[in-house]
């Protein structure tokens, strides 16, 4: 565009509007500089709903606006942040609504390490005053995890220092998490990865793992800025998974070592911390067992030696028999002669009672008594003759009388029996009547369906000729008299022969077109 009119007449300079003037700055603007490296400390950042993000650039003297659009904030490589001193990259540009230029930034990084190290200590400051580098929310790792997960690169050699390390000491399941272990996309898969490992079932058919490795190679603080970031240490902070930070070499520290439960100095050394080696415990258990079967020998013999001591002041077993054998053979010997002496003072005393009791004296004492036991009977007789027939009246009785209860027990229970008996015969056999009505019932449905009759109910009917079913002309032209059966009844017709006889009559033409005989046809 050619901002030189030629001047109005009686006027010395040319007009231009305000937005002629706005586009030959811009363009004059954005001609001269093209695309830009600027360096200063950030000012104001505000980044708007629409998701475009503007900051001020400035020094100890000046400021420049800069503006970065939605699309290329989200390929910031660090996210700007009021204090830091950064470079800013991008094309200068004019904004004419406000007559202000600017600097359309799309990469921003840190000016020197020392900026870094600055923002850095301002994040580890404010993490430390949640709480999140405390020593009591460290987990304790397991002492044999069945499963690790490793977040890294699948294509580095941390993974195989790790796998390496994992199969010389003790050999375990490994999930690894592929991410990008450094550049813009570092920081959100990191983060990513381990709340997924997180949000595995145990147990399911991918497992959680029970150990976590966040590992990668060294490098310089800007490769490695990227385990520096708030949601990275946020991610770690919140695993429930404990989790060894194996970032960089031995000097190398990063925010998310502080937040980890475990800071491994290389990604080998978080391998050895994280499983023991089987060799060592193999000794180890076989130390223990050979301790163990030492010390149940030792134990055993030590018992042994005190049983035997006990056992030397203890008396002998034959010691301990003498003196009863000698006191069971004394009273041996003493028996017979004891035996002897009670028996003769036994006889003794017997001879003594028998002198006194007498044939004759004992029959004199005895005679009284008998008579008196002769009377006494005598007397009882009748009175026991009399009693016991008047018992056995009542007796019999009273058995009368329990026999006819019995009787009528048996006969009441013979009876319910009976109508018992009797009411399971009328059940069986009403059902018995009942099945085979059904059955004949089925039967002659099936006879009647089976039957002609249904077929004649269709449209067809049976001739027959002398009353024998005719099935062909022949048949027909021999029969004296036809009776044709139909659905409704029986018709008789005349002399079959002379009916065969007739010649055919020419067929005839329907009186109405489209119509025919509602009648039955000719069978023949």
């Amino acid at each position: 565009m050619d901002l030189i009119d030629d001047p109005q007449p009686g006027e010395n300079a040319p007009e231009f509007t305000v937005s002629e003037i706005s586009g030959a700055v811009k363009k004059t603007i954005e001609g001269a500089f093209g695309r830009v490296r600027v360096r200063g400390e950030v000012g104001r950042v505000m980044l708007a709903r629409s998701g475009h993000l503007y900051f001020d650039v400035k020094d100890d003297r000046s400021v420049i606006a800069a503006v970065s659009w939605k699309g290329q904030v989200s390929r910031l490589s660090i996210m700007p942040e009021e204090g830091m001193e950064v470079i800013v990259s991008g094309k200068i540009t004019t904004f004419g609504s406000q007559s202000k230029y600017q600097i359309n930034v799309d990469d921003v990084v840190v000016a020197g390490e020392g900026a870094l190290m600055a923002m850095l200590e301002k994040r580890k400051k404010a993490l430390a005053a949640e709480g999140l580098f405390a020593p009591e929310r460290k987990k304790k790792l397991p002492f044999l995890p069945e499963v690790i997960g490793v977040v890294t690169s699948p294509s580095g050699a941390v993974i195989r220092d790790i796998l390496h390390r994992l199969r010389d000491r003790f050999p375990r399941k490994v999930l690894i998490w592929p991410v990008a272990v450094q550049g813009d996309a570092c920081a959100p898969q990191v983060a990513a990865a381990i709340e997924g490992f997180n949000r595995l079932t145990p147990g399911g058919a991918l497992p959680r793992p029970d150990l976590l490795i966040v590992a990668r190679g060294g490098g310089s603080i800007e490769d490695l800025w990227g385990f520096n970031e708030e949601v990275v240490a946020r991610a770690a902070a919140a695993s429930d998974i404990p989790l060894i930070s194996a970032v960089g070499h031995e000097t190398d520290t990063t925010l998310i070592d502080f937040v980890s439960d475990l800071r491994a100095p290389t990604p080998t050394a978080a391998a050895e911390h994280a499983v023991p080696v089987r060799l060592e415990l193999l000794a180890w258990t076989e130390e223990q067992g050979t301790r163990l079967t030492r010390s149940l020998e030792q134990g055993v013999g030590q018992r042994g030696q005190r049983l035997r001591d006990l056992a030397r002041a203890l008396p002998r077993a034959e010691a301990l028999l003498d003196g009863p054998r000698q006191r069971l053979d004394t009273a041996g010997l003493k028996l017979p002669a004891a035996l002897t002496h009670m028996t003769q003072a036994r006889r003794v005393k017997l001879t003594e009672a028998a002198a006194g009791l007498r044939p004759r004296a004992l029959t004199a004492r005895l005679a009284p008594l008998r008579d008196k036991l002769d009377g006494t009977a005598a007397r009882l007789g009748p009175g026991l003759s009399r009693g016991t027939a008047d018992h056995r009246r009542e007796l019999n009785k009273l058995s009368a009388r329990l026999d006819a209860g019995r009787i009528r027990e048996d006969n009441k229970k013979r009876a319910g029996q009976v109508r018992d008996v009797a009411a399971r015969l009328d059940h069986a056999y009403l059902s018995a009547v009942a099945r085979q009505t059904d059955r004949l019932v089925a039967l002659e449905r099936m006879r009647q369906t089976l039957g002609y009759t249904e077929t004649l109910k269709r449209g067809y009917a049976v001739v027959r000729g002398d009353g024998d079913v005719v099935t062909t002309q022949k048949a027909a032209s021999k029969a004296g008299a036809l009776e044709i059966e139909f659905a409704d009844g029986r018709l008789s017709v005349g002399d079959a022969t002379a009916t065969a006889a007739k010649p055919k009559a020419k067929p005839t033409k329907p009186s109405s077109p489209g119509k025919t005989d509602p009648g039955q046809g000719s069978l023949f």
